[in-house]
């Protein structure tokens, strides 16, 4: 209470505290009202506890039973399925200035699409992973709040194709696969009530401390590595692996390993959640350290947002590639039924990030259209297909390829079949709270590709990123700046699979707000940030560093620098650690 109170912290905090404590302990003792009103109030935490577990949408996941399995066509040849859904990733950022698939950044989805559909029309019929991928995998639109389980989904793709197929599934937020088809893997935790209870008791410290919590509220999104694994086996494990392949997703390496040249009919699910923020990864997979909290509004904080996004990105496209080369070594490739797509987008533009209600309708382009590759068995030639695709055209589009039969209603229509007549798109901002995007409206925002969307201020003092600061006129004598993590520059070790490639400096007031602040590092201009104050009113200058090649092993020079003259000369600021 006091922490939303006021903004005293810590030991003045905890002390206050105790005399507010030990005033209600004196109420309590002296007057007869306040023992009655705590003694009907003690009986609230046993009834709270006991709706949750037994009245709430989480009762399905605590209480879980098994799902059931659906009914399938008598046997046949069944094509091998692949099924990727990556995590907040508008289409449009796939796409370069015409609208195509940018093949020189994202060369793996250039070849994807050269040999597969690309249904470029396909939308996300929700902005939350929590309903958007229950969707996609059960057919149906999310009408009312149900926890992401099976015990609440139990007609899905998994429990659909579980009695023709084996399956192999690595799911994240989401827990669709019933156990009978997918058993919990070694050191996969089983969730339950020891996992409720020990969330609730991480998120009860967090309230009851005197101090503001300091953990990035996007980290719960990070997807586990394969070094984060070999980390939580400790001595008994194997050890963790050094450079760019310690960065890489546990579940992607484990399903790669899966994948055989004599497999029996099989299919993998992979959700990934890349390229969802917390945006760590430069495109080579090498990660950096990232200070939560940002904004992602204001000139400077959107574009850097972007950016970043676009550095995941791009180190997606290299997951994907590492997907790709491993089913055609296996000689899986051609016949394989392959399907990569995205939950939902994400906007950046300025003054509608986010995926609110709002956003849904001024930036529809970002939010709700999302790639969707399907390579057919056999498929060797691309085309592009731009019927009304909405995600819950997923599951009967896979299983008429699988040659099941889905024996439950869809709000889905399979890609094999007619294309919708309608041309809106229904996407829930919450369940049961649908609103209809005018899909003939912002389509064209999709074909106009990057020159569309996102919608950013221009950026002065760009053109000077990769030139060497000795081709300017350098004054010394600038402000002091304080940079976090400054002796990290000092000692850069590739090796380790990080870089300090994310600049952050809080600025004295000396620099007016809006000033170019050019980044650079050996000598070389590797970033200009805008100095900009942050949600607390901080005047910060925030930079992504983007060309790994400025970074040698050892000792690094980093160097920040007012841009003056409107781009034709340098003011060199002083650097506190």
């Amino acid at each position: 209470v006091g922490k939303h109170a006021s903004g005293v912290r810590g030991w003045p905090l905890a002390a206050l505290a105790v005399v507010a404590g030990a005033g209600v302990a004196l109420a309590y003792a002296r007057f007869a009202l306040p023992g009655q009103l705590l003694r009907l109030a003690a009986v609230g935490p046993l009834a709270f506890a006991l709706l949750f577990v037994f009245a709430s949408p989480t009762s399905g996941v605590l209480l879980a039973g098994g799902g059931r399995a659906a009914p399938v066509a008598p046997a046949r040849p069944h094509p091998p399925v692949v099924v990727v859904v990556l995590d907040e990733f508008p289409l449009v950022s796939l796409l370069d200035g015409q609208g195509r698939v940018d093949a020189g950044r994202l060369p793996n989805f250039a070849r994807l699409a050269r040999g597969s559909t690309w249904y470029r029309n396909a939308t996300a019929v929700s902005g939350h992973t929590t309903y958007a991928v229950p969707a996609l995998l059960s057919g149906r639109y999310a009408t009312k709040v149900r926890a992401p389980h099976y015990s609440a989904y139990p007609d899905n793709l998994f429990t659909l194709l579980g009695g023709a197929y084996d399956i192999e599934a690595w799911e994240n937020i989401t827990r669709l696969c019933p156990p009978e088809h997918c058993p919990p893997r070694s050191g996969q935790g089983r969730g339950g009530l020891p996992a409720v209870l020990r969330e609730s008791a991480a998120l009860y410290g967090d309230i009851v401390s005197t101090r503001d919590s300091v953990e990035d509220p996007t980290a719960s999104y990070s997807e586990p590595t394969v070094a984060d694994r070999a980390a939580g086996a400790g001595a008994a494990g194997p050890p963790a692996p050094t450079g760019v392949a310690g960065n890489e997703p546990a579940a992607l390496h484990d399903m790669l390993a899966s994948i055989g040249p004599t497999d029996p009919p099989t299919l993998r699910f992979l959700h990934l959640l890349v390229p969802h923020s917390p945006w760590v990864y430069l495109p080579s997979g090498m990660r950096y350290d990232g200070p939560g909290g940002l904004p992602f509004d204001g000139d400077w904080w959107a574009r850097l947002a972007h950016q970043r996004h676009l550095a995941q990105v791009a180190y997606a496209d290299r997951l994907l590639g590492q997907l790709l080369d491993r089913l055609a070594a296996t000689g899986q490739y051609d016949d394989s039924l392959i399907v990569v797509t995205s939950d939902h987008g994400d906007s950046f533009s300025q003054g509608v990030s986010g995926r609110d209600l709002d956003d849904a309708q001024r930036a529809a382009a970002e939010l709700a259209w999302v790639p969707l590759f399907i390579k057919e068995p056999g498929q060797t030639a691309g085309r592009v297909d731009d019927r009304n695709w909405e995600h819950v055209d997923l599951l009967p589009t896979v299983a008429d390829y699988a040659g099941v039969p889905v024996p439950w209603h869809t709000d889905g229509v399979s890609a094999r079949g007619p294309a919708r007549t309608a041309t809106g798109k229904r996407f829930d901002v919450a369940p049961g709270r649908p609103v209809t995007l005018d899909g003939p409206r912002h389509f064209p925002a999709i074909r106009a590709g990057s020159a569309a969307r996102p919608a950013l201020p221009e950026m002065p003092a760009l053109r000077l990123v990769g030139r060497p600061t000795s081709a300017f006129p350098v004054a010394d004598g600038g402000p002091p700046a304080t940079v976090a993590k400054l002796r990290e520059y000092a000692d850069v070790r590739p090796v380790t699979g990080k870089l300090p490639a994310l600049v952050d400096a809080e600025l004295p007031a000396a620099v007016p707000a809006g000033t170019p602040i050019a980044v650079a590092v050996n000598g070389r201009i590797g970033a200009v940030a805008l100095a900009a104050r942050d949600g607390r009113g901080v005047l910060r200058a925030v930079a992504l560093v983007g060309d790994e090649a400025l970074f040698v092993p050892g000792r690094n020079r980093l160097e920040l620098f007012e841009v003056t003259g409107g781009g034709s000369g340098l003011r060199r600021l002083a650097l506190d650690g």
